[in-house]
């Protein structure tokens, strides 16, 4: 049997016909399992969402009403039609999560987004065997190559002190969920007083806090006075530096947390700093991942699958890039 016959790229997202449910579907689907939170994996309008319990409240938070949540602890199966399905940790979020099928005797991961560096805010990835494999490539391309988390929190810490010793505020744009929590739990014990949060980002902070991620203290940072946050360190997400609530900051100096600071971004994009710390794999991971599936056939979506693929290739493995079917 062709194994891509169980793992299907549609218009509506990719789809199990055994189980007949779709992971991270992009338009209204029945049953959707769900590998995390972020806004391009959980959408609104599914029946009935599937996902991991440490996730629960984060989908909560986002799904308006009262939606259909089965939640499963990570590791426990279930049948949909003649497919057991199961979640295993993806090291990407809180909740995050690989979606393992199994079908008569054949075995097919879907690993949603991940990463390899430990981070305390989530479980760390599990690597699984398998047939077939189908792999995120964001950062597919061989410059990226994360350096260690610790040096490059060490790195922030610095700028920040550097900045309250000029009396102007740091403001390090990242994203709401996922990032702006690593940072927090990063710089736990490090931290000389609380760091200052954006609004957007207070509801996930807590969610987080609840989930029992243990973070540095913060405070909301909706304070009108500029006085108030000089030598403080402040996290917005991006849009915020497009916004007149930066105006409230202050003098300051803006940093940028992201893998994509790797290639040197920060200037063009206007930010004094750029820190290199992702929540995907970088290039040494996702090739050794791969490789550590033992898979048959490995497929691969988003950024840069046609460079990954080669270099698989090279080593023996059967990859492509993931390609769309058309609705049947």
């Amino acid at each position: 049997m062709d194994c891509e016959s169980n793992v299907i790229a549609t218009p509506r997202g990719l789809y199990c016909p055994a189980g007949d449910f779709y992971v991270d579907p992009e338009r209204s689907v029945e049953t959707a399992v769900i590998t995390h939170a972020h806004g391009d994996h959980l959408r609104r309008g599914h029946a009935r969402y599937i996902l991991a319990r440490p996730g629960l409240g984060l989908a909560c938070a986002r799904l308006p009403g009262r939606p259909d949540i089965r939640a499963l602890e990570y590791g426990e199966r279930i049948a949909l039609g003649s497919a057991t399905v199961s979640l295993h940790p993806a090291g990407h979020i809180l909740g995050s999560a690989q979606v393992r099928i199994e079908i008569a005797g054949r075995i097919y991961v879907v690993s949603g987004d991940y990463k390899r560096q430990p981070d305390p805010t989530c479980a760390p990835f599990e690597p699984l065997e398998c047939d077939l494999f189908v792999s995120e490539a964001t950062f597919a391309l061989p410059v990226y190559c994360w350096p260690p988390t610790a040096a490059v929190i060490e790195e922030i810490v610095r700028w920040w002190l550097a900045n309250r010793d000029r009396g102007i505020a740091s403001v390090l744009y990242c994203y709401a969920l996922g990032k702006a929590q690593r940072i927090l739990a990063e710089l736990a014990g490090l931290a000389p007083e609380p760091v200052h949060v954006h609004a957007a980002m207070a509801e996930l902070v807590a969610l987080y806090r609840t989930a029992g991620v243990a973070m540095t203290p913060t405070v909301p940072a909706t304070n009108k006075q500029s006085a108030l946050y000089r030598g403080a360190l402040v996290l917005a997400p991006p849009s915020a530096a497009h916004s007149s609530w930066i105006r409230r900051v202050g003098p300051h100096s803006s940093g940028f947390c992201s893998g994509w600071m790797q290639v040197h971004e920060a200037r063009r994009r206007g930010y004094d700093r750029g820190f290199v710390l992702s929540d995907h794999a970088d290039w040494p991971a996702l090739v050794a991942t791969c490789l550590e599936t033992r898979a048959s056939r490995i497929l691969l979506t988003h950024g840069h699958p046609e460079t990954l693929a080669r270099s698989l290739i090279e080593r023996g493995v059967d990859a492509r890039a993931l390609t769309r079917r058309p609705a049947s």
